[in-house]
């Protein structure tokens, strides 16, 4: 079947500009609503109990009615629309002592337009550079024991500006398996503060804000070299739930590392739905164009008026080796749609927390199970 219609979205030149590709979108999900139905047959068994014909979206407000599946359903089940040696890349989410992780495969296709949204959304927010930099990731050394997503995202990461180095917060041992090891971490920091080389950080906010707490505790200030960069992402919404306030993290990073506020950037994301959301520079996360939010009541999952609650549902085309159109997750939330001093029209999320089903795990919480140990 011929994706025309998803490769003219992935091909949009303006990542922000949702007024001018909803028709585009909307194309785009039939089209991948009817690829997925004739080619899996539990996603075609999901939309056949929900009486729900791919052929009937026509419209954006058809897309509410689209079948959402929840990423604890990925948790339990498989879905496939293509055979897995067909698909270079299986990832998975970070599973807790549940052992319970979502697995979703992409296609070389889906490689694709994934770069393709990466090049824009990273040229829109300034991050490529040919300058060789030091990433200090607070995440999961690359071995062939993980396959997490949050760990291939991370090391994607490290071609945005080529690599001179590359450090990593939890390392693989024969002995022990993975370990954080935050005070090696830290040592990087001061050796790096020496150097002209800037650094770039990646990875879990959890780790990152631990470890310049306890530096400033210490009593370290440092100052990196120019251009570097603090980015974090895969589980910040974590820090709500325990009241630690962005700006706090901002003035940790300017006060122990001599970075700015503006050279702090914070990614959105999920295995579930591998679309790029990037905190513009009022750090709010704008929809791309590549993706559509719906805000959903909780009691009844019908949607809510934009600047109200609710848990989050995110929609893309994106993806042919597995049915990630819609997929609704466990963080609540907020969309707002007026004007952001940024520049950017679309509108931007804003993440409330997490709801309470323990059954749920996250990337973030099974760092956070490591951290504990």
């Amino acid at each position: 079947m011929r994706r025309r219609y998803v490769r003219k979205l992935f091909n949009t030149k303006k990542p922000y500009d949702l007024n001018q590709s909803d028709g585009l979108f909307c194309h785009a999900m039939r089209e991948n609503a009817l690829y997925h139905y004739n080619h899996c047959k539990d996603y075609k068994r999901i939309l056949d109990e929900a009486q729900f014909n791919p052929l009937n979206i026509k419209t954006m407000d058809d897309l509410i009615d689209l079948p959402f599946i929840p990423t604890l359903y990925f948790k339990h089940h498989e879905l496939f629309s293509k055979a897995l040696w067909k698909m270079p890349i299986k990832a998975t989410s970070s599973g807790t002592s549940s052992g319970f992780k979502s697995k979703v495969a992409l296609s070389i296709g889906d490689l694709w337009r994934g770069f393709k949204m990466i090049k824009r959304i990273f040229s829109y927010h300034k991050l490529w550079s040919i300058r060789p930099v030091t990433y200090l990731i607070f995440g999961y050394q690359p071995t062939k024991h993980s396959s997490a997503g949050i760990m291939k995202t991370a090391y994607g990461f490290t071609y945005v500006a080529p690599a001179k180095k590359r450090v990593y917060a939890i390392r693989w041992s024969k002995e022990k398996g993975y370990q954080v090891d935050l005070e090696y971490m830290k040592q990087e920091f001061i050796k790096a503060a020496k150097k002209r080389t800037p650094i770039r950080t990646i990875g879990f906010p959890a780790y990152t804000y631990f470890l310049l707490k306890e530096m400033e505790a210490e009593g370290i200030q440092l100052k990196m070299p120019k251009g570097s960069i603090v980015t974090v992402g895969g589980g910040w919404k974590q820090f709500y739930a325990e009241k630690v306030d962005k700006q706090e993290f901002y003035r940790l990073v300017n006060d122990v590392l001599g970075i700015e506020e503006k050279n702090c950037v914070e990614f959105f994301g999920a295995v579930e739905h591998p679309v790029l959301y990037t905190d513009c520079d009022q750090h709010h996360f704008h929809v791309p164009a590549y993706a559509r939010v719906i805000i959903r009541n909780p009691d009844n999952f019908k949607p809510v008026k934009n600047g109200q609650i609710g848990l989050i549902n995110l929609l893309t085309p994106m993806v042919e080796g597995t049915p990630l159109l819609s997929v609704m997750t466990d963080d609540l939330g907020i969309l707002h749609d007026e004007n952001c001093d940024c520049g950017a029209t679309s509108p931007w999320i804003e993440i409330i927390g997490r709801v309470g089903i323990k059954d749920i795990t996250t990337c973030a919480q099974g760092a956070e199970e490591l951290l504990k140990n």
